[in-house]
């Protein structure tokens, strides 16, 4: 199964060292394959390298796809965490 939404990034200092390790840490056990698309850039979102690499600011979209046999589990995660700041806000 694979999904995909656009996602606007609300934390006010965009996804910097402390939301790109949540994410990292959320996808951790996860079976899926995670990609966020910025712009003309995709990456691998079990990276916290490639997440910072995105340099994400405050009202930027992305777009995340996620495919695999926890994808609606998944998906469901990342979208409360981005909605929530990842507890920043």
């Amino acid at each position: 199964m694979a999904l995909e939404v656009k996602i606007r990034v609300k934390n006010s200092l965009g996804i910097h060292t402390r939301p790109a390790t949540a994410i990292v840490k959320l996808l951790h056990q996860t079976k899926s394959d995670v990609t966020f698309t910025h712009k003309r850039d995709t990456i691998n979102a079990k990276s916290i390298l490639s997440i910072l690499m995105l340099a994400l600011h405050k009202n930027d979209q992305i777009i995340i796809k996620v495919a695999g046999i926890d994808a609606p589990e998944v998906m469901e995660k990342l979208q409360k965490g981005f909605e929530s700041c990842f507890g920043e806000n």
